[in-house]
């Protein structure tokens, strides 16, 4: 295979160390398989190839799959011209071909049939993963294929990909998706998935049938189920304890139910048509997630017990990955109700519109160090404040939840402007903290004449506040910059106060807002600035809203803190 770069092989006494992940999902697919990078480089190998290719993973590894294995059919090098493994590469296709030749280190030719597909590695630039066949020295006995079953190419295809998309996926629903895409029509006309919730009970979530070249999803046949039968024989039941995969057709439930469960798939054997149907267990390591059928109706062939490990594989790898996308939603939804409590609600301020949002980091598990806070004062003024602590963790939220309760008591017993109260917050969290770097505003706002509002502020290396006029002209609050907290300089922080006229809007943000790659922080604020002065006739909900929508960047992968508030009409 060539590269997207005709780079030479990178071979060398050293050659990289393919990541043990990745390794561990070759090793899983039971054939001669290895995944490329980008520039077509070997970046892992199973022992399966290295086997029917006789060198170990360091001759493999770091070379350029093209130039070491592909040859002609007379042993010569294969021009990259005429390479279709490259073509398709290139393409960032799936192809396969039943006829091609590799290098053997021992200098034969080694015929072989071949697979590639698209393959998430984990790592920003994509990979491609080949899966090869090569039936002269393949070893162990196959069952002999019937006209309906599938290659064992064709099967050790299916099972790469399963593994490929079900692993690069958190959702639950969109893992579910991929699954059934991955079967129908491939193996059968019907997909059933029914999903054990984790309190123990049973819903249908996926009825579907290939219709042509899409999927029809069956909403009717989906739903709650009655409970696992605890003793009954029936495959569904089996399969929902775990127990086995079973092959079942209609006259499987025509005699007497002996659960809800039988009532319930005598019902989807009559609406569906099915005339055969395989049902395997959904399991991880940890317990039985669930059951998947799969069916046969306008395809005449009966699945026979030859068909059903292939089944159990794909269950399989679909239960791993619905496992851990179940952790994963279970833990984000820990840290979102965890950030939701840190967070406070707004108070009710006369004369004030205020509004509030936040966007947790689109990778990180729902909570982080941007936060915001409004709370009245002592002197009926109210504090304002909006601040990022370094990093979007569990220990960032820790140490914003230390900050911003710090900065509440100062506030609420020194009656002091803002930034002495800041420097006060700046002595402390380095001594009785684990906060290395962190930012905000500080501000207090209070009534003045003319229907105007008096804003006092310190900046401690945050971005500047903005301030939009009611006929749209936008403008940031520059003055009261200074170094932000943790830097132990004890230098004086700067005050700064501004009239805030009638029908005025102002907008504490956070760097999330602005910052994404591909683009400078002054290119991120004035964008910013002209999405708001063109916002600014809309309601504060809207506004705000309509903001976040506009202005922060696709690729950015930080949270997001933002605090809005209107002046009213005089």
């Amino acid at each position: 295979m060539a590269g997207r770069e005709d780079s030479g092989t990178v071979g060398g006494p050293f050659p990289p160390a393919a990541p043990a992940p990745l390794t561990a999902a070759l090793e899983a697919i039971g054939a001669g398989a290895y995944v490329v990078d980008d520039k077509g480089c070997i970046a892992a190998v199973n022992s399966r190839a290295e086997h029917l290719l006789g060198r170990p993973s360091h001759e493999l590894l770091g070379h350029d799959a093209h130039d070491l294995l592909h040859r002609g059919p007379q042993r010569q090098p294969l021009p990259r011209t005429q390479c279709a493994m490259r073509q398709a590469f290139h393409a960032g296709r799936a192809a396969q071909a039943d006829e091609d030749y590799f290098a053997h280190a021992d200098g034969s030719l080694l015929p072989i049939s071949w697979m590639i597909t698209p393959y998430d590695t984990g790592e920003p630039e994509p990979g491609t993963l080949v899966v090869f066949h090569a039936p002269g020295r393949d070893t162990g006995a196959q069952p002999e294929p019937t006209a309906r079953q599938l290659s064992e190419l064709q099967r050790l295809a299916l099972l790469a990909e399963t593994t490929a998309q079900l692993t690069s996926t958190l959702d639950v629903d969109e893992a579910l998706r991929r699954l059934v895409r991955l079967v129908v029509p491939r193996l059968a006309d019907w997909a059933i998935v029914d999903m054990i919730s984790e309190r123990d009970e049973v819903w249908r979530a996926v009825v579907v049938h290939a219709d042509g070249d899409g999927l029809l999803d069956h909403e009717d046949l989906r739903g709650p189920m009655p409970p696992i039968a605890a003793k009954s024989p029936m495959p569904l039941s089996r399969a929902l304890r775990g127990v086995a995969s079973t092959l079942a057709g209609p006259h499987t439930y025509r005699g007497t139910p002996d659960s809800g469960i039988a009532v319930e798939q005598r019902r989807l054997f009559e609406a569906t048509g099915m005339h055969s149907a395989a049902i395997a267990p959904i399991r991880s390591t940890r317990a039985v997630l669930g059951a998947l059928t799969v069916g046969r109706a306008e395809n005449p062939a009966a699945f026979t017990p030859a068909d059903l490990p292939l089944i159990e594989d794909v269950a399989r790898r679909a239960g791993l990955a619905l496992d851990n996308a179940r952790l994963y939603q279970r833990q984000r939804k820990v840290a979102e109700t965890m950030q939701n409590h840190l967070l406070p609600q707004m108070p009710g301020v006369p004369g004030l519109e205020m509004t509030v949002r936040y966007l947790p980091a689109p990778d990180a598990s729902q909570v982080g160090g941007d936060w915001y806070d409004a709370f009245p004062l002592a002197d009926a003024s109210t504090a304002l404040a909006v601040g990022d602590v370094v990093g979007h963790d569990l220990e960032a939220a820790a140490g914003m939840a230390q900050v911003r309760n710090m900065l509440r008591a100062y506030a609420w017993s020194q009656h002091e402007p803002p930034s002495r109260i800041v420097e006060r917050l700046d002595e402390a969290i380095r001594h009785i903290t684990d906060v290395t770097m962190a930012t905000m505003i500080f501000a207090r706002i209070e009534p003045a004449d003319a229907g105007h509002w008096l804003l006092s502020w310190t900046n401690a290396g945050h971005p500047p506040p903005l301030l939009i006029s009611k006929d749209g002209l936008a403008s940031y609050l520059t003055d009261g910059h200074g170094i932000l907290l943790g830097t132990q300089a004890n230098t004086r922080r700067p005050d700064a106060t501004a009239l805030l006229p009638p029908d005025s809007t102002l907008v504490l943000y956070t760097d999330g807002l602005i910052e994404g790659p591909g683009h400078s922080l002054d290119t991120g604020l004035e964008q910013l600035r002209r999405h708001a002065a063109a916002l600014a006739h809309r309601t504060l909900a809207s506004f705000t809203d309509q903001l976040l929508r506009r202005v922060r960047p696709a690729a950015n992968d930080d949270d997001v803190a933002l605090l809005a508030l209107r002046v009213p009409e005089s």
